[in-house]
């Protein structure tokens, strides 16, 4: 015959391991989550700096960064990301003039056609598309630069960006500054 205490301690162990063992797949499914803080922020004078010297402390999203499948709204937002922050880099480089003025005029351009060329992509799929690329001109920009993930352009505390290829596609235009 089992004691009443022996029964509840059996149904202590069971329960505990039936708790440890769903902690144990709520962890080992965290590292299929994606995450690309999107969108980024619009170059200003406040956040130059920042875009300009600390690019390397920021994320960048290696096609190795997301799963196999699932994920593509998130890659999307990742190339936009990428190729933004190469963009930024041909900015601050010296391809546009040292003076500030112009080294801002061409990251604003780097920023408003990384996200035009991100909406192309948004609509070239059959899932819904981004809402902000729903608008047009000027409200398509403002909504783009509302609820940002980082709007000062901080990098990430012990991170360093892996090399990602320089994004093609970008032409500084000086004549629109």
């Amino acid at each position: 015959m089992t004691s009443a205490g022996g029964l509840t301690g059996l149904w202590v162990v069971a329960f505990l391991t039936l708790h440890v063992a769903n902690f144990g797949e709520t962890q080992n499914a965290a590292p299929n989550k994606v995450d690309v803080p999107f969108p980024p922020a619009r170059p200003t004078a406040q956040n130059l700096a920042a875009i300009c010297h600390q690019g390397q402390g920021r994320p960048r999203y290696p096609a190795s960064f997301f799963p196999r499948s699932g994920s593509s709204h998130f890659r999307r937002r990742g190339d936009a990301i990428n190729r933004l922050e190469s963009w930024f880099q041909s900015c601050c480089s010296g391809q546009a003039s040292e003076q500030s003025h112009q080294i801002l005029c061409c990251a604003q351009q780097a920023w408003k056609q990384a996200l035009s060329q991100f909406c192309v992509e948004e609509y070239s799929t059959m899932t819904a598309a981004y809402l902000c690329c729903r608008s047009q001109g000027d409200a398509r920009w403002t909504c783009f630069d509302s609820e940002l993930p980082n709007p000062d352009y901080s990098p990430t505390p012990g991170y360093t960006a892996p090399h990602v290829p320089e994004e093609p596609g970008f032409t500084y235009n000086t004549n629109t500054c």
